[in-house]
C-alpha cells in the first residue's frame, strides 16, 4: 500500500514539474474572463457539451481521481475547489485544454484528456476556463490570479 502511494506521489509530482518547466511566461493576450457574464455563460454552455461527460456537469469530477483506474490512467479531476485546476496557472490550464495532457507532459505520459485544439478555438477554451473559474469561492480565485501574476 505503501509503494503504490509512494508510486501515485511520485507520479503527480513529476507530472506537476513537467508541466511547469514547460511553460514560460504567459502570454498578456491569454486572460480568463471569470467576471464576464457573457464569457462565463458561453463558457458553462461549451463545458456543458465537452467537458462535463467526463469531469462532471457540476465540476465534481471522476470517482476516486487521485488513483489510478484499472488501465493505470488517471480519472479526470473535479474542477470545482476541491480538484487541483486552480493550482494552474492560466496558459498552463489553456495548454493542457488545448494540446491535451499527454502532449503537454510528453515523456511517454498517457492520459485520457485528450486536446480540443480540433474542437474548440482558443477562445472557447478561455470561455470554458473562465466558466470553470467563476465557480471557485473568491478566496481561492485571488491565489489563482496572484499564481498566474507571478509566471510574468
Amino acid at each position: 500500500m505503501h509503494y503504490k502511494m509512494g508510486v501515485i506521489v511520485a507520479c503527480l509530482l513529476l507530472l506537476g514539474g513537467a508541466i511547469w518547466s514547460l511553460f514560460g511566461a504567459p502570454s498578456e493576450a491569454l486572460r480568463l474572463h471569470y467576471d464576464d457574464a457573457q464569457s462565463v455563460s458561453r463558457g458553462e454552455m461549451l463545458y456543458a457539451d465537452n467537458c462535463a461527460s467526463c469531469h462532471g456537469a457540476d465540476l465534481q469530477g471522476e470517482p476516486n481521481w487521485r488513483q489510478p483506474d484499472a488501465d493505470g490512467r488517471m480519472p479526470a479531476p473535479p474542477h470545482d475547489e476541491s480538484g487541483h485546476t486552480w493550482h494552474h496557472p492560466d496558459e498552463a490550464l489553456f495548454r493542457l485544454t488545448k494540446l491535451g495532457t499527454a502532449a503537454v507532459v510528453g515523456q511517454g505520459y498517457e492520459s485520457n484528456m485528450l486536446g480540443f485544439s480540433e474542437t474548440l478555438s482558443d477562445q472557447d477554451i478561455l470561455d470554458v476556463l473562465g466558466y470553470i473559474k467563476s465557480t471557485w469561492p473568491p478566496e481561492i480565485i485571488e491565489m489563482h490570479n496572484g499564481m498566474t501574476a507571478n509566471t510574468n
